[in-house]
Parts: structure tokens; C-alpha cells; sequence
């Protein structure tokens, strides 16, 4: 009997223990579809209401056109002169954050003291805490002036000091997630570099770096879509003008920074000028998805390689 009652209770301790687990697993089952039940619902807004859009705007006219004036009397709905001032600010920011970014990362993994780097990195990250809404004023009223006194005609709004200040808070991303990358790489692949009379320089470039580059290509992803995303910013130091140019040195507007200027002002729900927003958001988002799937092919090529 003593041995009976044992018995039943090691199975009732066992379907206990299988039951908690179903639970768990449920409920992390539905929290991971709740980013993709978000996706979806984002996907399915932007395509609806691009659709009831494109029914009164021709593809080609978006495409094409040279001119974005969705507001005025004699509308015009040229998305490039939104992407030429997204993309210009974007290469500004990434010819900042991607040098300085994997500098800091190699230095950070392969040269610093210990005692530095765990006290560096956290400070480091700390700019990514920032309010972007600061970035942005700093780039209009600090990087702006000290620009003008080397590019005297340089406007009050422009690209250039909105792209620099978007860099310097990109940096973060890139450096952090590089460095974990190359903190990854295997010692002995550190220590065969070494034995073959690799200074530590040549091994940090020559070995470490590529066989890490799976990583860092993920953290040019990240700050490449981090920079076409940012709004803020360029919504305060970039002018909003809508500007057909790739040059830095001019007032634009960009996609992000659009869709804050519509969704601030009083169009009704429904109208053609309101349904631009959604319209653009869908040519950010599909621009966002190019990138991240040229990384994803770029992450696949590395890791196969290395």
C-alpha cells in the first residue's frame, strides 16, 4: 500500500510538472505571436489605406513625379523627393556611425583593458538612451552654427548637421552589437594568428573582423534601418521642406518627417491628403524590408564563407 500511495504521488507530481510546462510553453507561444500579430496589423493598415490612396494617385505619378505638394491646390505626389531627403540624411549619417561605430567596437573587443571596457561600453550605450527630440536641438542649435562657420552659406536647416547628429546616435548600435560579435570569435582563432607572428593589429583586421562579419553586418542593418526610421531629428534640424536633391548641404524633407508634420495637422480622416501618410509609411517599410533582406543574404554569405 505504502508503496502504491508513492506511486500515485510521483505521477501526480509528474502530470503537475507536465501541466505547468504546457502552460509556460502556451504562454510564451501567444506572446510570440503578438509581434506577429502587430506586424501583420501594421502591414494590413498601411496596404489598405495605400490602396484607397492609389485609387485616386496613378503608380507611375508617385514613382516619377518630381514634385511632392499633397496639400496644395495643384497636388503633386512625387515619394522621391520624400526618399532623396531620407536616403541623403541616412548616408550622412551612416558615412558617421559605421566608421566610427566598428573603430570603437575593434578597439572595445581587441586592444582595451578590461577594467576600461566594461566601463566604457555602458556610457557608450547611454547616448542610445537620449531623447531624440535633444539630438535634434543640439544639431540645430550647436552643429549648425559650427558648420556655418565653415560653409558660410550653409542654411539654418540642412541634412548635413541633422545626418551627422543622426550618426553620432547610431554609433551606440553599430559599436555595441559589433563588439559582441567579435567578442564571440573563438580564441583560437586569435591564438593560430599569433603563432603564425600576426601582430595584434593584423589579427584583429585580418581575422577577427572577418570571421565576425556575419555580426557586424547585423549592426549595419540595424543602424541603417535605425537612420531611415529616425524622425525627430531631421523634423527639427532638416528644414521639412519637401526638396527634390541629394545634396547635404540643402533644407529636405523626409518620409518620417512628413508623416509627423500630417499627422499633427487637421486633415480629416479619410481625405486623399491624409491617406499620403500611409502611402509613405508602405515605401519606408518596403525600403526597410530590401535592406534587412540584402543583410539577411549578406549575414548567410559570411556565415558560409567563415
Amino acid at each position: 500500500m505504502l508503496g502504491a500511495e508513492i506511486h500515485s504521488q510521483r505521477l501526480a507530481r509528474r502530470r503537475s510538472r507536465v501541466i505547468r510546462e504546457r502552460l509556460i510553453e502556451l504562454a510564451l507561444f501567444f506572446a510570440a505571436l503578438v509581434s506577429v500579430f502587430t506586424t501583420v496589423g501594421i502591414v494590413y493598415i498601411l496596404v489598405k489605406e495605400s490602396v484607397a490612396f492609389f485609387q485616386h494617385v496613378p503608380l507611375i505619378d508617385f514613382l516619377t513625379d518630381r514634385q511632392w505638394t499633397p496639400l496644395f491646390d495643384d497636388a503633386h505626389f512625387g515619394i522621391m523627393v520624400l526618399l532623396s531627403g531620407t536616403l541623403t540624411s541616412s548616408a550622412v549619417a551612416l558615412a558617421i556611425a559605421i566608421p566610427l561605430g566598428t573603430v570603437i567596437a575593434i578597439y572595445l573587443s581587441e586592444f582595451a583593458p578590461f577594467k576600461l571596457r566594461e566601463m566604457a561600453k555602458p556610457l557608450l550605450e547611454l547616448l542610445g538612451g537620449v531623447p531624440t527630440i535633444i539630438y535634434g536641438y543640439f544639431a540645430l542649435l550647436f552643429v549648425t552654427p559650427l558648420l556655418q562657420r565653415i560653409y558660410p552659406d550653409l542654411p539654418g536647416f540642412n541634412l548635413l548637421s541633422a545626418g551627422i547628429v543622426m550618426g553620432i546616435m547610431i554609433i551606440p548600435y553599430v559599436s555595441s552589437i559589433s563588439e559582441d560579435a567579435m567578442r564571440a570569435v573563438p580564441m583560437h582563432l586569435r591564438e593560430g594568428s599569433y603563432a603564425m607572428g600576426a601582430t595584434r593589429f593584423q589579427t584583429a583586421i585580418k581575422v577577427v573582423v572577418p570571421a565576425a562579419f556575419s555580426g557586424i553586418a547585423s549592426a549595419y542593418i540595424l543602424g541603417i534601418s535605425r537612420a531611415v526610421g529616425e524622425t525627430m531629428i531631421l523634423a527639427v534640424a532638416a528644414g521639412q521642406q519637401p526638396n527634390l536633391t541629394f545634396n547635404p548641404l540643402e533644407p529636405a524633407a523626409t518620409i518620417t518627417a512628413y508623416i509627423v508634420q500630417v499627422a499633427l495637422g487637421d486633415l480629416p480622416h479619410g481625405s486623399l491628403g491624409y491617406q499620403t501618410i500611409f502611402a509613405a509609411g508602405l515605401t519606408l517599410m518596403l525600403f526597410t524590408l530590401a535592406c534587412n533582406i540584402a543583410g539577411h543574404v549578406l549575414r548567410k554569405t559570411f556565415r558560409e564563407a567563415y
